[in-house]
């Protein structure tokens, strides 16, 4: 479903990843004491495909757990999500291979940063090849069966397990993304999706700006 076709009436929606994202951002080291992330930035067009999903997402992280709904839409030519917190938007996400623009609601603190939202998206979604063609001297990501894990320096950061419904594409089916370095464990399931070679349809008001 094109998030044009969602009544989001100009991005009123979602809240990161995204992320990982949101809420789990949330919870963890201030960033002058936080290990330095990856810092992945893919185009959108090694993406290999178009989609358009409605997710559903439950984060949990020091025996707290929180939830989140999220539209994203991703074509060759751009990524853009958003994000809903007890039904208000809370973050915006546009990036076109070049530029990351984002929007966020002023309760965010300053470690949710649009740029991890991004790369844990990317990190779940892109195919193998195209990360690993990307990531700098040290890091590695391999992936046996339904597993995916990130490590660095031969030390596992982030495991990924994907369903067995996701075997087509890792976004039909539900992914469970497991965060070792800032201990967050993301579940993220499809509410609907919509995925193929042809161009996403016209979106509304796809540049994030204030509610």
């Amino acid at each position: 479903m094109q998030l044009g076709r969602m009544q989001l009436a100009g991005w009123r929606g979602l809240g990161l990843p995204l992320s990982a994202l949101l809420l789990a951002a949330c919870t963890t080291q201030p960033v002058s004491q936080a290990p330095a992330r990856l810092g992945l930035k893919l185009a959108p067009a090694t993406l290999g495909a178009n989609i358009s999903l409605q997710q559903h997402l439950t984060v949990e992280r020091n025996g707290r757990t929180d939830q989140l709904d999220a539209a994203l839409e991703i074509d060759a030519q751009q990524f853009n999500m958003v994000g809903l917190a007890f039904g208000q938007r809370v973050l915006t996400l546009h990036y076109d291979g070049q530029t990351l623009q984002s929007w966020r609601h002023p309760m965010l603190p300053s470690q949710v940063r649009a740029e991890d939202v991004l790369e844990d998206s990317q990190l779940t979604l892109w195919p193998l090849a195209a990360i690993r063609a990307a990531l700098p001297a040290g890091w590695d990501i391999q992936q046996q069966g339904q597993t995916r894990t990130l490590s660095l320096q031969g030390e596992p950061v982030m495991v990924i397990n994907y369903s067995a419904d996701s075997k087509s594409a890792p976004w039909s089916g539900k992914m469970e993304l497991n965060n070792l370095r800032y201990h967050y464990r993301l579940t993220i399931e499809s509410v609907s999706d919509a995925a193929d070679d042809a161009p996403v349809g016209p979106m509304i008001n796809a540049t994030p700006s204030a509610p």
